[in-house]
């Protein structure tokens, strides 16, 4: 896996506060009863995101807090030996510190625990030891520290119920397989949906690592993970922009073409990095994040495109423009092609979520470049 590289100057780490940013305290005739949550709780304020619009955090006297989720769930953690208050609403899960043993199905959150220094707070995995692309993950399912409980739709009850889960993090799949969720919640277990793939910018996907600092008692370790990323960022969005053009995509096993949708987070970043993606008003009305058309169709789309980048986190990396070719040979005519403006996407790039900053470092990089040397990329090479 390539390592990660810090690509703007280190002095603004030193200006990063560390410490959860908290807006002002409302005056008491201004709190709605969404905020009186308890008679034993005091309101203090409500977190401070930068880019996050899927969760809010609200703090309360004592180090109470109240994550909501846009889904309408909310959890109360309960710092450790706290009193659990009473007459809290009925939807309201608790969740008492230390939360461990936890079961995390949802990949996209490994790393933020990763950037934490928190996997000690995972015990069980939905994903094997092989699955994974972050070394610290597949390192601690090696030695044991993390074991494999089954599938988010298929999890082991009995091994997670044995060893005491404080908590199961289930990606957005899970909705399809409601009832997995609910039998959960029967045993005692806490499910939380995790929907940082909803959020629109980039970052506010990577900000989620803030709700998950809340949960585990490390609030500074997160906002600083996030700070950097949020460093890289300005970093690029400084500079000017181009109007060269992005397609991002991957060949499904049956020939057809995966791109994301125009406002997709993948998008976003290529629009952050100075470019333009190639498919400006692409979408439908799923949910959906991407969205399969024919060859003939991408072909019209994507054939003046400056930069092709090919997705390999589903059907796994290429190594060389005959490869691609050998998948379409229609690509030959694309002027990307032409121009050896090809590039490949790490097989880390989707589970590595808190690198969202240095990914769009790299796509400015490569639309910056004009010599072929890929020294400086992290998660894109080119395909010679």
């Amino acid at each position: 896996m390539a390592k990660k590289r810090w690509s703007f100057p280190f002095f603004i780490l030193m200006l990063m506060v560390l410490s959860v940013s908290c807006g002002k305290t409302q005056d008491t005739d201004e709190l709605t009863a969404e905020h009186e949550i308890s008679p034993l709780l005091t309101y203090d304020c409500e977190m401070e995101l930068d880019y996050a619009e899927e969760f809010t955090v609200d703090s309360y006297d004592g180090g109470y807090s109240l994550i909501t989720i846009s889904d309408g769930s909310r959890f109360l953690v309960v710092p450790e030996k706290a009193q659990v208050p009473e007459k809290l609403a009925e939807d309201i899960v608790v969740l008492q510190q230390p939360v461990d043993e936890i079961y995390l199905a949802a990949t996209a959150v490994m790393d933020m625990f990763v950037s934490m220094d928190a996997l000690e707070c995972i015990g069980f995995s939905g994903t094997k030891e092989d699955g994974w692309y972050i070394d610290e993950a597949r390192e601690a399912m090696a030695s044991g520290e993390i074991l494999y409980a089954g599938k988010y739709n298929m999890p082991d009850y009995e091994q997670i119920l044995n060893a005491g889960c404080g908590l199961a993090i289930e990606s957005t799949m899970i909705l399809h397989s409601p009832e997995v969720k609910e039998k959960l919640e029967d045993f005692g277990i806490p499910v939380l949906v995790d929907r940082s793939s909803y959020e629109n910018h980039p970052l506010g996907r990577t900000e989620w690592v803030k709700l998950y600092g809340v949960l585990l008692g490390k609030e500074q370790e997160a906002e600083a993970a996030f700070d950097l990323q949020k460093a890289a960022l300005d970093s690029v969005i400084e500079e000017e922009g181009t109007d060269k053009t992005v397609a991002f995509f991957y060949i499904t096993s049956n020939g057809t073409v995966n791109v994301r949708k125009s406002k997709d987070y993948v998008p976003k970043m290529i629009e952050l990095a100075g470019g333009n993606y190639i498919f400006a008003d692409l979408g439908d009305d799923t949910a959906s994040s991407s969205v399969n058309m024919t060859m003939e169709e991408f072909y019209a789309g994507a054939k003046d495109a400056d930069y092709l980048i090919y997705n390999s986190t589903i059907e796994g990396e290429i190594y060389s423009v005959e490869e691609l070719l050998q998948k379409s040979s229609v690509l030959k005519d694309f002027k990307a092609v032409a121009d050896g403006n090809v590039f490949c996407t790490t097989q880390n790039f989707y589970q590595e979520s808190m690198q969202a900053g240095e990914f769009i470092l790299d796509i400015h990089a490569m639309l910056m470049t004009e010599e072929k040397a890929d020294a400086a990329f992290t998660y894109l090479y080119r395909l010679e």
